[in-house]
């Protein structure tokens, strides 16, 4: 288990962690690294993947997911909890809803006839709350589950799952999708008066407004467009959903380099060593692209500071093509390390 003081009330501050962002800015590598760090606090948590799409298993070493749990990363001798993963796409989680119904032989017919796509084009939001649902579904399990370990007999809660993950870490769709998305709900309570649809909306939308069991961290790059945006999903999450916003995740930044402003002669000179010709010129070129670089973002982080007040949590840019369980596992060291940095909550 590692040991970074402030990771602990950011776990437990609600069960589901909702992460979302801008496409391309890391977002199903800052789910991964998050689900890692909270399995280094000895916690369970169980990763879910909603577009079925991304490489999200591979940070892990492990193959692409499926509908069925995995487990991606062991729990260990140290005290490490596990990691496990699934996807959760509409139509699996309609045929998975219809056959606890008791309607098995239906549920397949109507997704492969094409009936669900047309309902869930005539009422818009249908398919994300049924996604939402069965989210909120195992939520209760993970509430169930803590009563019963409250409960000093160990029995208090016949719903109870022993099974059940510590934490939820959902991979949200990219920025603009996730408002829609987490939006359903409520659109949905506007326009369904009666029956199963507005009550399953109306759970979900009390889940997702609960800051007890739901929160979401907003992931960027410290460039321009992204911080822009970012800020503009933050408050409409707000006042269009009511979730809670947990930390922002500010992704590959260049970590500052010791020397940046030496001369490549003098220092080469220095070390006991000389520079073949040009190299001198190549090193001082390199040397301004990263002083310029690390400015701009100071300059990005700064203006994220100013439009949304919430602690920054900041991973290094890894300058690797692919990202790889050693370079994961850098990720969750960072972002434990800036839960660390996190202030503390005045008690009252």
């Amino acid at each position: 288990m590692t040991d970074a003081a402030g990771a602990d009330p950011f776990f437990t501050a609600s069960r589901v962690v909702i992460v979302a962002g801008k496409g391309g800015v890391g977002k199903t590598t800052v789910t991964s690294a998050l689900a890692l760090a909270a399995a280094r606090q000895g916690l369970r948590a169980l990763i879910v993947e909603l577009e079925g799409k991304s490489g999200l298993a591979s940070t892990f070493g492990r193959e692409p997911l499926d509908y069925d749990e995995v487990v991606l990363a062991d729990a260990d001798e140290t005290g490490g909890g596990e990691v496990r993963a699934r996807t959760l796409t509409p139509d699996d989680a309609l045929i998975e809803y219809l056959d606890d119904a008791g309607l098995g032989r239906l549920s397949k017919r109507l997704v492969s006839s094409g009936v669900v796509d047309m309902v869930s084009t005539a009422v818009p939001g249908l398919r994300d709350i049924v996604v939402l649902g069965k989210v909120k579904q195992i939520e209760q399990r993970m509430a169930a589950e803590a009563r019963r370990r409250a409960d000093q007999t160990g029995t208090g809660d016949a719903d109870a799952d022993a099974d059940a993950p510590d934490l939820i870490v959902i991979d949200a769709p990219a920025a603009g999708h996730a408002i829609t998305f987490l939006r359903s709900a409520r659109g949905l309570i506007d326009a369904v008066r009666v029956g199963p649809i507005r009550s399953q909306a109306t759970d979900v939308q009390r889940m997702l407004s609960d800051a007890e069991r739901t929160q979401v961290v907003l992931v960027t790059l410290p460039e321009e467009t992204p911080v822009n945006e970012l800020v503009e999903t933050a408050f409409s999450l707000e006042d269009e959903v009511g979730v809670s916003l947990g930390p922002v995740v500010v992704n590959a930044l260049y970590p500052d380099v010791e020397g940046l402003d030496a001369d490549p002669a003098e220092a080469a000179a220095a070390a006991g060593t000389s520079l073949r010709k040009g190299e001198a010129a190549e090193l001082a070129a390199a040397a301004d692209f990263r002083r310029h670089r690390i400015a701009l973002q100071e300059e990005q982080l700064a203006r994220l500071a100013e439009g949304l007040p919430l602690h920054q949590i900041r991973l290094p840019f890894l300058f690797e093509s692919e990202l790889d369980p050693e370079g994961l596992a850098v990720l969750a060291d960072a972002f434990l390390a800036g839960l660390a940095e996190a202030p503390v909550e005045p008690t009252s």
